[in-house]
C-alpha cells in the first residue's frame, strides 16, 4: 500500500473523527430537552472511530490519531519511517473538520467560540470544574488503556475482524469517564484543531493535551512489547508443529 493512500486514509478517518465527535459536542449536545448529552457525545467518538476502521483501517490500519501511531512505533507495530507523514495527515485532517465545523456552528444566532468550541480544558474550563493534576492523570491513563486496548485486539492470536467494534466501544467508555474531567482528549490532533479556533486559554493549556496522551500511549507500548505480547517462539510452542490456529 502507498504511502500517500495510508495518509489520505489517515486524513479522512481523523477528520470524521473530530467532526463526529467535536460535532455532536457543539451541535447537538444541548439543543434544549432533545440533546444528546455526554451520553451522545460519547457514543458519536466511538461510532466515528467504529465506521472509519471499517471503512479505510484495511488502508492505514486505522490509527487517526497522533498518540496511536507513537505508541504503536514503540510497540514494535509501526515503522518509525512513517510516523511523521501520519501524524501531518493526522493533524491537517482534525484542523480541516474544525474549520468546517465552525462555518456550520457559526450559522446559528448566538455562536461563540466564548462557549468552548469542544476544545479540552482544565481548572475554570473543566466542564466540571477539576484541577490540572485531574486532567494529567486521566488523560496519561485513560490513554495507556487505550493503547493497551489496540494492541491487545489487533495481536495476531486475536480474534479476527472484531478490532475496530472493540476500539470503538473503548472510546465511547474512554469519554463516559472523562467528559466531564477536561471535555476528553486521548488524541492531540482532537484537541489542536479547537484550540487553534479557540485561541487564548485553550491554546495555553493544549501542553496537557499533548503531552500525557502521548506519555501513556508509550508506556503502553513498552508494556504490551515486553511485558505482555507472546514472542514468535513462545507463540509456536504454544500452537504445536504444524497447527494453524489463524
Amino acid at each position: 500500500m502507498s504511502t500517500g493512500k495510508q495518509a489520505a486514509a489517515e486524513f479522512f478517518g481523523t477528520f470524521w473523527l473530530v467532526f463526529g465527535g467535536t460535532g455532536a459536542a457543539v451541535l447537538a449536545a444541548s439543543v434544549g430537552a432533545s440533546g444528546i448529552g455526554w451520553l451522545g457525545v460519547s457514543l458519536a467518538f466511538g461510532l466515528t472511530v467504529v465506521t472509519m476502521a471499517y471503512a479505510v483501517g484495511h488502508i492505514s490500519g486505522g490509527h487517526f490519531n497522533p498518540a496511536v501511531s507513537i505508541g504503536l512505533w514503540v510497540g514494535g507495530r509501526f515503522p518509525a519511517g512513517k510516523l511523521a507523514v501520519y501524524i501531518i495527515a493526522q493533524v491537517l485532517g482534525a484542523i480541516a473538520a474544525s474549520a468546517v465545523l465552525y462555518v456550520i456552528a457559526s450559522g446559528k444566532a448566538g455562536f461563540t467560540l466564548a462557549d468552548g468550541f469542544a476544545a479540552n480544558g482544565y481548572g475554570d474550563h473543566s466542564p466540571a470544574g477539576y484541577t490540572m493534576l485531574a486532567a494529567i492523570v486521566i488523560e496519561l491513563l485513560l490513554t495507556f488503556f487505550f493503547l493497551l486496548v489496540i494492541h491487545g485486539v489487533t495481536d495476531r492470536r486475536a480474534p479476527v475482524g472484531l478490532a475496530p467494534l472493540a476500539i470503538g466501544l473503548t472510546l465511547t467508555l474512554i469519554h463516559l469517564i472523562s467528559i466531564p474531567v477536561d471535555n476528553t482528549s486521548v488524541n492531540p490532533a482532537r484537541s489542536l484543531a479547537p484550540a487553534l479556533f479557540v485561541g487564548g486559554w485553550a491554546l495555553s493549556q493544549l501542553w496537557l493535551f499533548i503531552v500525557f496522551p502521548i506519555v501513556g500511549a508509550v508506556i503502553a507500548g513498552l508494556v504490551y512489547r515486553y511485558v505482555l505480547e507472546v514472542p514468535q517462539s513462545a507463540r509456536d510452542k504454544i500452537e504445536g508443529p504444524g497447527e494453524d490456529t489463524e
